[in-house]
């Protein structure tokens, strides 16, 4: 291969790759998008919301890296240098291939490699008088940062906004409250379902020793990583909504939320908040949380639309 061949192969090549990275790194992230999401359920048959972030993030990455070596041999006074030297041309050459074979190779590990295993703490129930469940295992991971590790001795469930006095709440202090116990299937827009005998506090009895002013509307709960949620205040305080230290009959793994995962009845999965680290009384009825403000409904009612109309 002479000077100017080599030359028009790497052209070539590098716009190919360009347009391969960009193509990915676009549909991977409208897929993202809860207004696109629809038109794209079929694809979490065979894959998770959370490597289809990864899948997104290194798209992105080689997009850039294909730009950068783009834009240095179209430069000008930097471009006749590499052009001119063939044997730098085909260092360069090397060096996409070499990213290339990075890629696959990442791409592979990351559609292959299996989900982490959940060490359990106990022996899992499998029925519940006479009801079949489902498995801690049969869950998809699917949070924005990834499985949260929390130290149960250091952890504080802080209780805020309009409130006569905030308050907070050691791990000990919450399991002292009287436990309860319920199955509540949980349903995901990603078209999975769980069915789980649930096990925890309720999260009403949270507020017992506490006044609740009159203009609080919404109640909020935010998660160790950043996300969160809300409700009406009649949804909480007239139904029997637990908040969750253990799921059939096993303490939450960090996995499934470590310390205390919501389990919002009757709601969509994003909903069902995890890793608790704070609950706020507030006036705003129109607070939106991670994803509803993403345009998912903020009801999140099983029986609505998945999305904001």
């Amino acid at each position: 291969m002479n000077q100017s061949e080599l030359k028009k192969s790497l052209n070539k090549l590098l716009i190919l790759l360009l347009f391969i990275a960009f193509v990915i790194s676009l549909t991977t992230g409208l897929i993202k998008f809860p207004e696109f999401q629809k038109f794209f359920s079929f694809i979490y048959n065979y894959t998770s919301s959370a490597r289809i972030s990864l899948f997104h993030d290194f798209s992105g990455l080689f997009l850039i890296g294909l730009i950068i070596i783009h834009l240095i041999i179209k430069r000008k006074r930097i471009g006749e240098y590499f052009i001119n030297d063939y044997q730098i041309s085909k260092n360069i050459l090397k060096i996409v291939y070499l990213l290339i074979g990075i890629t696959v190779i990442a791409g592979i590990i990351i559609y292959l490699s299996p989900a982490k295993p959940v060490n359990l703490s106990a022996v899992e129930i499998n029925d519940y008088q006479g009801e079949k469940l489902g498995s801690i295992n049969d869950f998809r991971e699917n949070s924005i940062s990834g499985p949260q590790y929390i130290d149960k001795n250091s952890y504080q469930l802080e209780i805020t906004g309009l409130v006569s006095t905030p308050i907070k709440y050691s791990y000990d202090d919450i399991l002292k409250l009287t436990p309860y116990q319920k199955v509540v299937t949980i349903n995901c827009v990603e078209g999975w379902s769980v069915k789980v005998l649930w096990e925890g506090i309720l999260v009403k009895n949270l507020f017992k020793d506490l006044t609740i002013s009159p203009e609080a509307k919404t109640v909020i709960f935010y998660a160790v990583d950043g996300y969160s949620t809300s409700f009406p205040i009649e949804y909480i305080l007239n139904n029997d909504i637990i908040m969750a230290d253990k799921m059939n009959g096993v303490v939450l793994p960090p996995e499934r939320g470590f310390p205390f995962q919501l389990v919002a009845e009757q709601k969509w999965g994003y909903k069902w908040i995890k890793w608790i680290t704070k609950i706020e009384l507030s006036s705003d009825t129109d607070y939106k949380g991670f994803w509803e403000s993403r345009g998912y409904n903020n009801d999140g009612s099983l029986d609505g639309s998945k999305f904001e109309q």
